[in-house]
């Protein structure tokens, strides 16, 4: 008895995304819910049976994933296996689009399963490239919850329902984190410049990154000794990344965790940050940054051509302006790194310019109002209701 919902997340932060959205199902629901899919750790522990290990589908550019495409191939089709047996009450996609979005297509092509509900949290960002896929995704979806508040209008113009939920960020603990009790149980003392570097998540980016920030870091040593850096990761990379870190040239405190990552926010004068998710809890958190992001030369080639926006950073994004550096793809190089670095740690004002930024955008990305997994959670047992209203009168 109750409800069965099947979720299919990508990558750690879908992870955490999913995890928070069964948390607000189930203090909303009236029914039991029952969870099976694919995710993480975050979702597994919200009482989800994954399939496979989430880390198969993280993987991101197209030259990357042509190597693994016939092992995600396999995936994708015992996905759909899954789904078209177990039949659930709706699929809950959570971003990664180059999966979900194959699958989608698939179960709505599949006569068992076209009339389930497909729901997917975190548009296409259909404003910086291919505008086209507005009007593609609305085909196969019924239900798409936006995070950001000038995306609905792109998709509901091409007849897709889509809600404005805000950037989930908001409901993290990114800016409760404590500064001075991370700086003693490490031994750092309160005079200590500390940098905060963010390499990602995925293997392929920290791969392309930790030598770049490596070089950075010989280069910042020569202006300032003293620095300390800390390097917060996720705990599936944390081994290759204290291993790849042992010789270099500045102290490093390497650590895993959410609750020591956020500590570390709150410690950090500075951070350099892979592009991504991470950007906007250091928003959060109040740490003036500077973004930076590196692919394969032949997916950058394509990104060049077919992206439309000004800026990748969340906070220029809803700002319009170029609060934060971002020194991408050929300018993401040690000489400009730590130059950039230099002038933030220099700049007093810069820094203060930074934190007063984050605040505007931040409200603009819906913080204050009801959390953004309530938000979710209500629109999807929304969707389930009248979809099984509509059974009922059929």
């Amino acid at each position: 008895p109750g409800r069965r919902f099947f979720l299919v997340a990508g990558d750690p932060s879908g992870d955490a995304l999913g995890g928070r959205l069964m948390t607000a199902l189930d203090h909303l629901s009236d029914e039991k819910i029952h969870y099976t899919g694919i995710g993480g750790k975050a979702m597994t522990a919200q009482g989800q049976d994954s399939l496979f290990p989430i880390d198969e589908l993280s993987i991101i550019g197209l030259f990357e994933v042509l190597p693994s495409l016939p092992r995600l191939i396999r995936r994708l089709d015992l996905t759909t296996s899954a789904i078209s047996n177990d039949l659930p009450d709706a699929v809950i996609t959570i971003d990664a689009p180059g999966f979900n979005f194959r699958l989608a297509r698939r179960l709505k092509k599949n006569p068992r399963t076209k009339d389930i509900p497909i729901i997917h949290l975190v548009a296409p960002s259909v404003w910086a490239w291919r505008s086209g896929r507005a009007r593609e995704v609305a085909g196969f979806l019924d239900h798409l919850l936006a995070l950001l508040p000038f995306e609905p209008p792109y998709f509901e113009s091409q007849g897709l329902a889509t809600t404005f939920i805000g950037h989930p960020v908001l409901e993290s603990q990114a800016g409760e984190g404590d500064g001075a009790a991370f700086r003693a149980r490490h031994a750092i003392a309160p005079d200590i410049p500390i940098l905060t570097m963010l390499p990602g998540s995925r293997g392929g980016e920290i791969k392309r990154l930790l030598p770049v920030f490596k070089a950075t870091l010989d280069l910042l040593r020569n202006d300032m000794p003293s620095l300390h850096v800390v390097l917060p990761c996720v705990p599936a990379q944390a081994e290759i990344i204290e291993t790849e870190t042992g010789d270099w040239s500045l102290p490093i405190t390497c650590l895993s965790g959410e609750g020591e990552k956020f500590d570390a926010f709150a410690a950090g004068t500075v951070a350099l940050a892979a592009s991504g998710t991470v950007t906007t809890e250091l928003a959060m958190a109040g740490l003036p940054m500077v973004v930076t992001y590196k692919m394969n030369p032949l997916t950058a080639l394509l990104a060049r051509g077919l992206v439309k926006v000004p800026y990748v950073t969340l906070v220029n994004l809803v700002l319009d302006k170029p609060v934060v550096p971002e020194l991408l793809l050929g300018d993401c190089r040690a000489d400009k790194l730590a130059g950039a670095l230099v002038d933030l740690f220099s700049n007093a004002k810069a820094r203060a310019a930074q934190i007063g930024a984050f605040g505007e955008a931040l409200d603009l990305l819906g913080r204050g109002g009801e959390t953004p997994s309530r938000k979710a959670a209500r629109v999807i047992l929304d969707v389930v209701g009248q979809t099984k209203m509509k059974k009922g009168e059929t």
